[in-house]
């Protein structure tokens, strides 16, 4: 399948790996990019030269393009910023925050940039400081979420802005993907069904609470401090949601939260840390290797795409 985002980022599917933080390390991101997608290593909070690290360990298990996520609120976005560019990556994602300050440097060294979006406006922005594409990410994905609705968000993005649109949100099979095209984006990121992969390394708890989930068992804390984030419900989103509505106070409340997802992911402690997910949870059955969750949404977005046609 050929779009404007695969010809763009170089890949066979438009398929992109979200960067999850603690999540989307090397092993997870060689294999989607082995497969034809587009792996993303996840900076998060992590030091310069651990990225540095996670980036040559990737190219050892893949020639194929992949890029770094870097969340714009580290406090080492700076020296992340600086190695990205050392080390020749193909493609920056980025998030929480606005990536101007390094357009000029990641642009110079020929790194196509990618960032998150959440609204109309951002996307603008985006594209008038040189952004190659933006992802489009509605408020079903997992982690920090913003208002709008996949559905909602991307169709307004795609008609704002002139470069390519990837949705995310709610996506986790072909008619995700075929719905996402119909909508007007040229590609798709997803997050929580490669969290249910063979390469990726959280702990067994983390996948088996994600393989467990059904449609209602996602939670949204964090809305009165202006960050909200979706994750499984369990003991820990539900003191924090009565902690929010009996009024506690921000520090209070990401005191609760710190060092959540490092919990639930590496520790496999799924009651009292946070383990991120989309609404799509409840879709995602079975652990799969990359290869074949990515080959099997294809052959589905095709069998979509043949289903509409019969409406024409």
């Amino acid at each position: 399948m050929h779009t404007r985002i695969t010809d763009l980022l170089g890949i066979r599917y438009p398929i992109i790996q979200g960067g999850m933080a603690w999540v989307a390390e090397y092993h997870l991101a060689a294999a989607v990019s082995e497969a034809g997608g587009l792996g993303i290593i996840g900076a998060a909070n992590a030091p310069a030269e651990w990225v540095r690290e996670q980036i040559r360990e990737t190219k050892k298990r893949t020639d194929k393009p992949f890029g770094v996520n870097v969340m714009l609120m580290s406090p080492y976005a700076d020296q992340v910023a600086q190695v990205i560019a050392e080390e020749g990556v193909a493609v920056v994602t980025t998030g929480a925050g606005n990536p101007e300050k390094y357009m000029e440097l990641w642009k110079s060294k020929g790194i196509k940039v990618v960032p998150v979006v959440a609204s109309v406006a951002l996307a603008k922005r985006m594209e008038r400081c040189g952004a190659d594409a933006v992802v489009a990410e509605g408020c079903e994905s997992g982690g920090h979420v913003g208002e709008s609705t996949t559905m909602a968000l991307v169709p307004q993005v795609v008609d704002a802005v002139e470069i390519p649109v990837i949705a995310a949100g709610g996506i986790a099979d072909g008619r995700g993907v075929a719905a996402a095209l119909m909508l007007g984006a040229e590609g798709v990121q997803m997050g929580t069904r490669f969290v249910a992969t063979t390469e990726c390394q959280v702990h067994p708890n983390y996948k088996e609470k994600v393989l467990k989930a059904r449609d209602i068992d996602t939670r949204v804390t964090g809305r009165t401090t202006g960050h909200p984030v979706r994750a499984l419900r369990n003991e820990m989103t539900k003191k924090y949601l009565e902690m929010e509505a009996a009024g506690a106070t921000a520090e209070e409340l990401e005191y609760l939260t710190l060092g959540g997802l490092r919990k639930a992911v590496v520790e496999g402690d799924v009651k009292n840390g946070s383990v991120m997910s989309g609404q799509i949870a409840g879709l995602v059955k079975d652990e799969l290797p990359c290869k074949e969750v990515i080959e099997n949404i294809m052959a589905e977005t095709g069998k979509a795409l043949k289903g509409a046609a019969q409406y024409e």
